[in-house]
């Protein structure tokens, strides 16, 4: 009988040409894999294969272990990581082999493509020598024909100007430039395996598109087979043949991906499809829906902003960030901002809030105008506009106690006594869904869920009229995206709270807005009610946004390659 989280991939009867019948040796095999650190075992008991050309995607939430699997391939445990069972790539049993053996085979047989290339490359060093270090593993003594190779390579990952590259430092590319730099260097060597550690997670939708399709072909033109981890089910439906459906370090679900996205027997996998934005557009009608709303009788904060137009001075010359914007949110609806890095949405918070001032046009929130204002008389203002930052894992003082974290801007404020202040800290907390017993607790010791909650409640404890949104959920899983969405919405429904939503997540803008502005080269090219604008986008931009969300339709094979038969006996 196989063994309950076993996964074998092997070709269809009627895609092999007679007279062999008998399944591909796979290139890669994971036999009975648990690794643990020190007593805590955190993977176990993995079994799954993938063959030449293929591609298999490890899916699940932050813990479920996917991540640990790409290291244990990779032998690039920390120290302290223990595996155990068998790990066999192209015949040789990667865990038997000395790291001296084993060097050899990382890089050049086996490829990685890092999450961020911000940590990934040397912000000192040229992006042409750090290939150069790449190109190290190449057979190939002349450096003039290395360098070669480089511009070849880096042509062939869609960068328009390898040259140009090769001379510039990271911090002069863009986030899709980098991704693509580091995707040529792990494919300079041709590795027969490309290990890819959620690639596009932190770029824009558009830019994530272009580096999944960049992914896809080289796969299929370099017979490369590609070993993705996501905890995006949408794009491991669209990217890969195969699925292992991982959660606390134990298989849930495995099979082809037509089958487990079209039928999920596990409740596990069930709960991710059901979290993915793309694929539920509707899920929080009832809670969006502003008849479901109650609104204080008082309450009267909307946000206007007519005609604003902002420039900076780069490099001498004149550059306009935010280009006549106008744009209304009416009280206790949600607005997005949505559009690809460099369209102007960054700054227009900015000028929102207060931190930037406009050179012409006029912002107000509440009916008070805020700009042209000094910081002195906006500090009022402020306490009735709050911000949720990005990121909970740098915006939260890591030396700080929930309880303080919380407090703080009601200390600042001066408002009520102490007891009332932290009576209002317990029912800000109590209002995202957090307990009592997490005030004495620092941000190193909560969840990213929590920490992003205890943002919220610390944008909360003032009682604003309205709260920006700045990509509150683009650092976190999408179960805990599904979580942190509800408890904004539900929080809006319950106080009556006017929200603007920057996001490059349009799937996630379309579940939670009511309207929308698509900003492009600081201007705004498109604006309207969210499902006019997703169903029916009169601008050629905006339909290239749309287009670019993941749709999560299975069995997108290059017709060249074999489709994966995978059967599974994971439990479910």
């Amino acid at each position: 009988m196989a063994s309950p989280n076993r996964l074998i991939a092997t070709p269809r009867r009627d895609d092999i040409e007679a007279p062999s019948l008998q399944p591909a040796t796979p290139l890669l095999r994971v036999d009975a894999l648990s690794v643990s650190y020190g007593r805590q075992q955190v993977v176990s008991d993995v079994s799954f294969a993938l063959s030449r050309g293929q591609s298999l995607a490890l899916i699940g939430e932050s813990g479920s272990g996917k991540s640990t699997i790409a290291r244990a391939v990779l032998r690039l445990l920390p120290n302290g990581g223990h595996a155990t069972g068998r790990i066999t790539f192209d015949g040789r049993d990667v865990l038997e082999l000395s790291e001296r053996r084993f060097r050899p085979l990382r890089g050049r047989a086996i490829g990685f493509v890092p999450q961020d290339p911000g940590n990934a490359l040397n912000p000192v060093r040229s992006i042409g020598a750090q290939a150069m270090e790449a190109a190290a593993l190449l057979d190939e003594p002349d450096d003039r024909v290395r360098k070669q190779r480089i511009l070849e390579t880096f042509a062939q990952v869609g960068l328009d100007h390898p040259q140009r590259v090769c001379d510039s430092y990271p911090h002069q590319l863009s986030g899709g430039m980098l991704q693509r730099v580091l995707i040529g260097l792990a494919v300079l060597p041709r590795p027969a395996l490309l290990v890819a550690d959620e690639p596009t997670s932190a770029l824009d939708v558009t830019i994530q598109k272009r580096i999944l399709d960049l992914l896809t072909r080289l796969q299929s033109e370099l017979d490369i087979s590609l070993l993705l981890i996501t905890h995006d089910l949408a794009i491991a439906a669209e990217r890969a043949d195969a699925l292992v459906v991982l959660k606390d370090g134990v298989i849930q679900e495995a099979g082809r991906t037509a089958a487990i996205f079209a039928s999920p027997r596990s409740a596990y996998a069930r709960e991710l499809q059901a979290d993915v934005p793309a694929l539920n557009p509707d899920r929080y009608r009832a809670l969006r829906d502003p008849g479901f709303r109650r609104r204080d009788a008082g309450a009267t904060a909307k946000i206007e902003v007519r005609a604003v137009t902002k420039t900076f001075a780069v490099d001498g010359r004149t550059l306009t960030a935010v280009d006549n914007v106008s744009f209304a949110v009416p009280a206790g609806t949600t607005h997005a901002l949505v559009g690809e890095s460099g369209s102007g949405k960054t700054t227009t918070i900015r000028l929102l809030l207060g931190l930037e001032t406009p050179d012409s046009g006029t912002i107000s929130v509440a009916g008070e105008q805020l700009s042209g204002r000094s910081p002195a008389t906006l500090r009022a203002a402020w306490r009735h506009l709050q911000l949720i930052y990005q990121n909970p894992f740098t915006s939260l003082d890591p030396t700080w106690t929930v309880e303080k974290l919380v407090r703080e801007p009601l200390d600042r404020f001066g408002i009520g006594t102490r007891k009332a202040r932290n009576a209002q800290v317990r029912q800000s907390l109590a209002d995202v869904g957090l307990g009592e017993h997490l005030l004495a607790r620092k941000p190193g010791a909560l969840s990213g869920g929590q920490r992003q909650r205890v943002a919220i409640a610390r944008a909360l404890v003032l009682r604003p009229d309205v709260i920006v949104l700045d990509e509150p959920t683009s650092a976190l899983d999408v179960t805990v995206q599904a979580d942190i969405v509800e408890v904004l919405l539900s929080l809006q429904a319950n106080l009556g709270l006017t929200y603007v939503f920057v996001s490059h997540d349009l799937a996630l803008v379309r579940q939670l807005a009511h309207t929308v502005s698509v900003m492009h080269r600081g201007r705004i090219v498109e604006h309207g009610a969210v499902g006019e604008i997703f169903d029916h986008p009169q601008q050629p931009y905006t339909r290239s946004l749309l287009a670019s969300i993941p749709s999560g339709t299975t069995g997108r094979v290059s017709p060249s390659r074999p489709r994966a038969v995978v059967t599974a006996d994971a439990p479910g």
